[in-house]
């Protein structure tokens, strides 16, 4: 049955682990090739070498790494039993990788080290040097390294793998209904066969169609057919060309202090709801160019504002004008839960002044 097939599945990864881990402690970079189940084209390939490395029976050499192919190229790999999918799972001494990205990536190594060396401690976060981290190329551990190495390893592996990489290889690996569909929230169909359909705001209506995805968010909806979801990250790659923002910040946004949700926006103002775990407190700070109203929805509020403190409770509020000093904290065992309406010339969050902060954001 199923149970037993994933506990073969286990069993093998084990197997597998070992196998690496032998091969990394005589300073081999192991990666976990995937026996192929069929012709995928979504995947890049390995191909072994010929000869099993000394002590680490199951692991080989790799011979070369292979860029994702197309279907007659991987309907040959899979009749070969030399190649095997490249997982993307790596095993291997941090200090042994460290020496081969010196030598083959030498800059990606100085950024890091450099981003390592400025960090600093935010509560039970560690942060990176965000200057040195960002100027650093962006290369993944195959291009970097690995293809590059005289030390890469690889053990085939069948475990029964899929690196869930796209929503079509979510809604195969999900239970469906009498109909093939795999659906989450609300959602209503008809004539619709073999299909993922997720909602998490809103009613989501799909009407005759076969082998869709439709992913429904706070933040954008995609609609596309199962056969083209690789490509999403071409959506990505144009709302950064057109300078916007979906791709880089939520409209639920998470803080030290707790979090805050993007309601509303137009000319001129902005509306938030605003939540303040118990015992959070909000930066001293103030804006240039933005002015704040202030409702408790729940919860008890300590506010400062200018030289004034005081105390909010549900259904009171407060106004902070342009350029005054303020701050918001829950002092109370409860979340607080607030609505802010900001009002101004400019409303990005990189118009605030931090003057003091217990969370020690720069």
């Amino acid at each position: 049955g199923a149970t037993t097939c994933a506990q073969r599945g286990a069993e093998a990864f084990r197997a597998a682990i070992e196998c690496a881990a032998h091969a990394a402690r005589q300073g081999a970079l192991a990666t976990f090739g995937i026996v192929p189940s069929a012709a995928e084209t979504g995947y890049g390939y390995i191909l072994r070498g010929r000869r099993e490395l000394p002590g680490a029976a199951g692991c080989y050499a790799v011979e070369r790494f292979v860029e994702k192919p197309d279907r007659a190229t991987a309907e040959t790999f899979v009749k070969d039993n030399a190649y095997s999918w490249n997982s993307g799972m790596f095993l291997f001494q941090p200090k042994r990788y460290l020496e081969e990205l010196r030598e083959f990536r030498p800059l990606i190594a100085e950024h890091c080290q450099r981003a390592f060396n400025a960090a600093y401690r935010d509560l039970d976060f560690y942060r990176l040097d965000e200057a040195s981290f960002a100027a650093c190329p962006s290369e993944s551990t195959d291009y970097a390294v690995m293809e590059h190495t005289r030390n890469a390893a690889v053990v085939p592996v069948d475990i029964g793998w899929n690196d869930v990489g796209s929503w079509s290889a979510l809604w195969s690996v999900m239970a469906g209904d009498e109909d093939g569909n795999v659906l989450r929230g609300d959602v209503y169909t008809d004539a619709v066969r073999d299909s993922l359909i997720r909602a998490e705001s809103r009613l989501v209506a799909v009407l005759g169609l076969q082998d869709v995805v439709v992913v429904e968010t706070k933040d954008a909806v995609l609609v596309a057919h199962k056969d083209q979801v690789q490509h999403v990250k071409k959506i990505v790659g144009e709302l950064g060309r057109q300078q916007r923002t979906e791709h880089l910040t939520h409209r639920l946004v998470y803080r030290p202090w707790g979090s805050y949700e993007a309601i509303d926006m137009g000319n001129r103002f902005q509306v938030k709801r605003i939540t303040v775990s118990p015992g959070g407190k909000l930066s001293l700070q103030m804006h240039h160019h933005r002015a704040e109203h202030w409702v408790v929805v729940s919860g008890t509020a300590r506010i400062v504002c200018g030289d004034e403190e005081k105390l909010l409770t549900e259904n009171e509020s407060t106004y902070i004008p342009v350029g005054v000093t303020h701050r918001l904290e829950n002092p109370g065992k409860l979340p607080l839960h607030l609505i802010e309406v900001q009002s101004g010339s400019y409303l990005g969050e990189d118009d605030i002044v931090r003057l003091d902060d217990i969370y020690q954001r720069k």
